[in-house]
């Protein structure tokens, strides 16, 4: 969700700037199942323009029409929305409709947050019920200051709270520049992930070849420096054995959310005995977490369908899952 709140940011800003007013409406409060989760928002400005989805677009325009007021008066209020007989999901909402308009320094704040790759949280205070009350709105809260989205601090007596710690954008860094990592880069930009692309220099690339990325760093492995965490994925697909072979003694020492290898499993094998002769101290625990061949078995056969491997692969593993077909499951979809 936090590439949405980005996206929101960003459409406020230039909505601002061209002097539109804007509502943010968020899914506060669930009972029963939905398409979206609590926590899920969008961004509603005056000339008519919207951003982001709270449903799968069942009710967007209920929403809208409902915001109307807001734009009017500048109080929020609370919209219950039962979708037991009009909705695929058999779920009552609550959703939140505020006024958004963060100050510019409020802005700056949270943008530093998010360039850091650190968490932000989100309160969002209402009653469950379908009324109108300039008590009701959301703040971001920081380490020592509370930054309101709305026009006012919000006064959180006597109300609900529903809490929302977002992580950092979960990042993609693809080591390769062939035709199937443009296509990954294309894909996983459309999942919300922000994407690095490593390169040699003697490769020409430039970052308009790889749609949706966010930066292209041109270097050989023994130069790379990159910072990888926990919320990054690898995926190490330069088409060469002595690149691929580089880039794992490079990497040798860093343990991302997800570590996939492209290639079949006899290439793999190779390469981990060169990595074992030229590397012998190097960890098991490195080895073995790399998946190489990289996705799933899906019959992929294209750049495209083997990019829907990998992609599928890495959410088993960042989410903690089983791939396995949702009639299978015995209890909701999003617990």
């Amino acid at each position: 969700m936090t590439h949405e709140f980005k996206k929101i940011i960003a459409a406020y800003k230039e909505k601002h700037t061209m002097g539109v007013t804007c509502v943010l409406a968020s899914v506060v409060g669930l009972e029963g199942s939905s398409y979206r989760r609590p926590g899920v928002r969008m961004l509603l400005a005056a000339n008519g323009k919207i951003v982001g989805a709270v449903s799968g677009g069942c009710i967007e325009k209920e929403v809208a029409v409902q915001a109307v007021s807001v734009f009017k008066t500048g109080i929020p209020k609370v919209i219950t929305y039962d979708g037991r007989y009009r909705l695929g999901c058999e779920g009552i909402l609550q959703i939140l409709i505020e006024p958004f308009a963060p100050t510019v320094e409020g802005l700056h704040k949270i943008e530093a947050v998010l360039r850091s790759r650190d968490y932000l949280e989100i309160h969002s205070y209402y009653l469950p019920e379908f009324k109108e009350d300039s008590a009701f709105g959301s703040t971001v809260v920081l380490a020592e200051e509370q930054i309101p989205l709305g026009n006012t601090l919000v006064d959180p007596k006597d109300l609900n709270c529903f809490k929302q710690k977002l992580a950092p954008c979960f990042r993609l860094l693809i080591i390769g520049g062939e035709h199937d990592a443009v296509k990954l880069s294309e894909f996983a930009t459309l999942t919300g992930w922000e994407v690095t692309v490593v390169v040699d220099p003697r490769d020409a690339k430039h970052i308009s070849d790889f749609p949706g990325a966010i930066k292209l760093i041109e270097t050989d492995a023994a130069a790379l420096e990159v910072s990888i965490d926990k919320q990054t994925a690898v995926v190490l697909m330069t088409h060469s054995f002595s690149k691929d072979l580089s880039y794992l003694i490079k990497l040798k020492d860093c343990f991302p959310a997800y570590f996939g290898l492209l290639g079949p499993a006899k290439r793999r094998e190779n390469l981990f005995a060169e990595l074992w002769e030229q590397q012998p101290n190097i960890s098991e625990d490195f080895m073995a977490q790399i998946k190489g061949p990289a996705g799933l078995d899906l019959g992929a056969e294209t750049p495209e369908e083997i990019c829907l491997s990998i992609l599928s692969e890495i959410l088993t593993v960042i989410r903690r899952k089983d791939a396995k077909p949702l009639l299978q499951k015995k209890d909701r979809i999003h617990l």
